[in-house]
C-alpha cells in the first residue's frame, strides 16, 4: 500500500540566501524581449503571508496581447519547420536550467503563492523540470498512422501543429502549470501566448528568462500577465489564435467557450473539482488518514483535484475521524519560507474570506464543524491570509458537499454500503479527481470504473506524472494535460490519400463530340 507524505514528521531544514525581490523581472515578455505594457499599467503583487507588496508587474491589455500574437505568428513557420529533435533539445535545456535555478524558483513560488518552501523545493520545481524533460523527449516521437483503405491507395495520417495557441495559467500552481501547458504545445511545434494569473505571475516570468537563456527563437513563447477581463478575454476571442487552454473556475471556462466561438478555436478546459475520497471498512486506517490529509491540506487545499469530500464507511468513521482531526490540528502553519512550515496562507485575502464563509454556510444548513473553520489565533499570522485546517460533517446535498470551496476545508459524509458510497461519489456535477481506500481488489477496480471522474487513485491520492493524462469530465472540463493525449490535443490531424496504382474509371460518361 502506498502511504502518502507524512505531515507529522519534521521538515528538512535548508538554509539559503533569500532572493532579492528587486531583481524579479516584472515586464511583459514579447518577441524575446521584456517590455512595458503599452499603456504603462501595473498590478500589485502581494505576499499572502503578510499582505505586503512584493512588487508591481506590467499589466497586459488587449493591444499587448495583439502584439504578442503578431510575434508568435512571425515565429511559427520557422518553429514548426525546426527539426523535432532540436525542439526537444531546447526543452531539455530548459529543464536543466530549471534544476540549476531550483532555489530561486522555489522561493519565488513560495513568496508569491504561499506554498510551503519544502513543497516548492521537493515537489513544484522538480515536477516542473520533469514535465519539460518528458515533452522534450517526446518531441521527435509524435507519430502519424497508416490506414488500410481500398486497393491501390495509400492513406496516411499526419499530426501537424495548430499554430498560435493561447494559454491561461491559474494562481494555485503557477510554476507547474506553466510547464504542463508549454511542454506539449512547444514539443508539437506550436507557438504560445501565455497569460499567468495576475495574482501569482512571478515564477512564470522567471521561466521566460530561462526560455531566453536556453536559446528558444524570439516569439516562440510570449508571456503577458494581466487581468482576465482584458488580457484573458482577448486571448479567448482573438481571431488568430487556434487553440485556448485554460485552467481555472467552471464559470470562467464557460465564458471562454463563448468568447472562442468567433473563429471556432479549439478549447481545452481544466476546471473545478469536488473529489470524493472514499474510505471503506477494510482500509488501512493509518495510511488512509495520512493520505486524506495530503489530499485536502496540501497547498492549503487550493487544488482542483483535492479530496474535498471525505466519504467514510460508518463502521470506521469515528475511529478514522479521531485520528484525522488530531492530525489536522497538529499541522504547523507559518511563514511559507520557513522550512518547518507545513501549511502556508491562502493565496489572496479575497479567497481566504470566501473559504471562511463556507464555515458559516455549513452551520446554517445543519452541518457540524469538527475542527477549524476560522483564521488562526496567532499574532505572528494575523496579517496573512491563513485558515485553520477545517473538517465539517454535513449531508451530501449541502452546499459544502456540492460546491468547490478550494481551501483547507473537507466535508465528511458517511455511508452504509457500496451502493451508497458510489451514489455519494457521483452526486456532484464535477468529475476531476477521486480516490478510494480498500484492500478488496475487486471493489477497487469496480469503483475505479464506475466513479465519474477523469482520474481515480486507489490507496493513494493526488499522484501526478508527466506521462499520465490529467483532466476531468462534466463541469470539470474536457481535454487533457500531460501524456500523449496532451500532444494530440496540440495537433491537427490531416488525412493524406495517395493513388499508388488504382485504376479509376471515369464517373461521367461523356458523349461523342
Amino acid at each position: 500500500m502506498n502511504t502518502q507524505i507524512s505531515f507529522g514528521g519534521k521538515a528538512v531544514s535548508e538554509k539559503n540566501d533569500a532572493i532579492d525581490v528587486q531583481n524579479i523581472n516584472t515586464q511583459l515578455f514579447i518577441d524575446g524581449k521584456f517590455i512595458a505594457a503599452k499603456n504603462g499599467g501595473t498590478i500589485d503583487v502581494l505576499n499572502p503571508a503578510n499582505g505586503e507588496l512584493i512588487t508591481k508587474i506590467a499589466a497586459a491589455e488587449a493591444e499587448d496581447v495583439d502584439l504578442a500574437v503578431k510575434a508568435a505568428q512571425k515565429a511559427f513557420p520557422v518553429w514548426a519547420e525546426t527539426p523535432a529533435a532540436e525542439r526537444g533539445r531546447l526543452l531539455l535545456k530548459l529543464a536543466d536550467l530549471i534544476e540549476e535555478n531550483l532555489e530561486e524558483l522555489a522561493q519565488l513560488e513560495s513568496l508569491d503563492t504561499g506554498h510551503p518552501i519544502r513543497d516548492s523545493r521537493r515537489l513544484d520545481v522538480p515536477r516542473t523540470a520533469a514535465c519539460f524533460r518528458y515533452f522534450g523527449g517526446m518531441a521527435d516521437k509524435i507519430e502519424g498512422s497508416v490506414i488500410p483503405v481500398e486497393q491501390g491507395f495509400l492513406n496516411y495520417v499526419l499530426r501537424e501543429p495548430i499554430g498560435v495557441v493561447g494559454q491561461i495559467v491559474p494562481w494555485n500552481f503557477p510554476l507547474m502549470f506553466t510547464s504542463w501547458k508549454l511542454g506539449p504545445a512547444l514539443a508539437a511545434g506550436n507557438v504560445v501566448v501565455m497569460k499567468p494569473s495576475e495574482i501569482t505571475p512571478l515564477s512564470t516570468l522567471k521561466i521566460a528568462e530561462l526560455i531566453k537563456q536556453a536559446g528558444f527563437p524570439d516569439g516562440v513563447v510570449n508571456i503577458v500577465p494581466g487581468y482576465g477581463q482584458t488580457a484573458g478575454q482577448r486571448l479567448a476571442d482573438h481571431p488568430d489564435i487556434g487553440k485556448i487552454s485554460f485552467t481555472g473556475s467552471t464559470q470562467t471556462g464557460r465564458n471562454i467557450v463563448n468568447a472562442s466561438s468567433g473563429n471556432l478555436k479549439r478549447v481545452q478546459l481544466e476546471l473545478g473539482g469536488k473529489g470524493a475520497n472514499i474510505v471503506f471498512e477494510d482500509a488501512d486506517i493509518d495510511a488512509a488518514v495520512n493520505g486524506a490529509a495530503w489530499a485536502i491540506f496540501h497547498n492549503q487545499g487550493q487544488a482542483c483535484i483535492a479530496g474535498s469530500r471525505l466519504v467514510l464507511h460508518e463502521k470506521i468513521a469515528d475511529q478514522f475521524l479521531q485520528k484525522f482531526i488530531a492530525l489536522a490540528e497538529s499541522i504547523r502553519l507559518g511563514n511559507p519560507l520557513d522550512a518547518d512550515t507545513e501549511m502556508g496562507p491562502l493565496t489572496s485575502q479575497a479567497h481566504r474570506d470566501k473559504v471562511l464563509s463556507y464555515a458559516k454556510i455549513a452551520v446554517e444548513q445543519g452541518g457540524k464543524i469538527l475542527t477549524g473553520g476560522v483564521a488562526p489565533d496567532d499574532e505572528s499570522l494575523k496579517n496573512g491570509f491563513y485558515v485553520l485546517p477545517t473538517v465539517v460533517e454535513a449531508k451530501a446535498t449541502d452546499r459544502v458537499a456540492q460546491e468547490e470551496v478550494f481551501g483547507p476545508f473537507v466535508t465528511v459524509l458517511r455511508f452504509k454500503d457500496d451502493a451508497e458510497a458510489l451514489e455519494i461519489a457521483n452526486s456532484t456535477e464535477y468529475g476531476l479527481g477521486s480516490g478510494l481506500w480498500t484492500n478488496n481488489l475487486q471493489r477497487a477496480h469496480r469503483f475505479a470504473k464506475k466513479i465519474k471522474a477523469g482520474m481515480c487513485w486507489i490507496n493513494s491520492y493526488k499522484r501526478v506524472n508527466p506521462g499520465s493524462p490529467f483532466g476531468g469530465v462534466g463541469k470539470s472540463g474536457y481535454g487533457r494535460e500531460m501524456g500523449f493525449e496532451a500532444i494530440h490535443d496540440y495537433t491537427e490531424v490531416k488525412s493524406v490519400w495517395v493513388n499508388v496504382d488504382a485504376q479509376i474509371p471515369p464517373h461521367f460518361q461523356r458523349g461523342e463530340s
